[in-house]
């Protein structure tokens, strides 16, 4: 026999038809739900019922979250926090009724029937394509969505609403900045001071070309002064919100306006705040007055308005209007007019 002979034996006589022999299936079996209308309506209730339960749990993890309290004595469970316990439990069933519901309604009411597929190659005839969908659809149709809307809205309806212990957790994040962004601690009439040691600054202490790192006078707070003591973590808050550089250039050198009205002998002040994501400005260009950012080489012009002319950055750096005292010291006609640092975030205050 040749080796050609010994392979057409080998091949079923069948494989033009099907790959291999169908094994055949058993005979489908109805269930209940699909021949008895009143056991139908009951598994709908009770898909409905798992998802009103997890709607119940999501509410009560919503009240637990309010109503116990981390750290009281009377607030235990079995020696347990009763904070803690509440939260996991009430949680948890608000998961496991879903995952429930959606189990029976699959067991129970989406359509059953065996389906045999064949291995095909990656990218399917578009005719196979075809009946896929056609059969998505249908499988779709049988789960019964669109004509079961008491479990279609339940079921929303408990999804929906596990966003909303997502929401109240949020909170344990801690407090919401509220404003604190828009407004930093300088005040009209704060004088401007150096940076580390607090000096205040007169227009005579500056040359031509000078850039030099300030704070607010009120976060060096003496008995002259009378500014109340800021410590730790607020201090550093202030601190990094408020500040400036200053730099002296040619009156006649400002192209801006409103640069002008706020400068004092042509001495401007800015954030030291990148717009972009907030580093720390200190490279100066003394012939140009232009001021780079050494993280990305964001380039402020500050002869007008601290406006970007390279870089990344989005907004212009805020400039802080400037008057002098009557000793002639530098101090600050108000804060800042816009909210300070990275523009990130929406900078409109309004």
């Amino acid at each position: 026999m040749s080796d050609q002979n010994s392979h057409d034996d080998l091949v079923p006589s069948t494989f033009e038809d099907e790959p291999i022999a169908n094994p055949g299936l058993p005979p489908h079996v109805w269930r209940p739900t699909d021949v008895d209308p009143k056991a139908e309506k009951r598994a709908e209730r009770q898909v409905a019922a798992m998802f009103g339960l997890s709607i119940l749990c999501a509410i009560l993890f919503m009240v637990s979250y309010f109503a116990f309290h981390v750290g009281s004595d009377w607030n235990t469970i079995g020696g347990l926090g009763a904070s803690n316990v509440a939260l996991g439990v009430f949680l948890g069933g608000a998961l496991l009724f879903i995952g429930i519901g959606i189990i029976q309604w699959a067991r129970k009411l989406m359509g059953d029937q065996e389906i045999v597929e064949y291995r095909h190659p990656a990218r399917s005839p578009d005719e196979d394509r075809e009946a896929t969908l056609a059969a998505l659809n249908a499988g779709l149709e049988e789960s019964g969505i669109g004509r079961r809307p008491l479990v279609r809205n339940t079921l929303l309806g408990a999804v929906g609403i596990l966003a909303l212990p997502a929401i109240v957790m949020l909170r344990d994040l801690g407090p919401l900045p509220g404003d604190k962004l828009n407004h930093t601690i300088w005040r009209r009439g704060m004088r401007v001071v150096r940076d580390v040691v607090g000096t205040p600054i007169k227009v005579s202490d500056l040359e031509l070309g000078d850039l030099v790192n300030a704070l607010p006078e009120a976060l060096f707070p003496t008995q002259e002064n009378g500014y109340p003591e800021i410590e730790g973590v607020e201090l550093q808050q202030q601190k990094v919100k408020a500040a400036v550089i200053l730099n002296r250039m040619l009156p006649e050198e400002i192209v801006s306006e409103q640069t002008l009205n706020w400068s004092v002998n042509g001495i401007v002040c800015y954030s030291k705040i990148c717009t972009h994501v907030g580093c720390p400005i200190s490279l100066n260009e003394r012939t140009t007055h232009h001021l780079l950012c050494p993280c990305h080489q964001s380039t402020f012009d500050l002869t007008d308005s601290g406006k970007v002319i390279f870089g990344p950055a989005g907004h212009a750096l805020p400039q802080l209007p400037l008057a002098v005292d009557s000793d002639g010291y530098l101090i600050a006609q108000s804060d800042f007019t816009e909210p300070v640092g990275p523009s990130f975030w929406e900078r409109d205050p309004s």
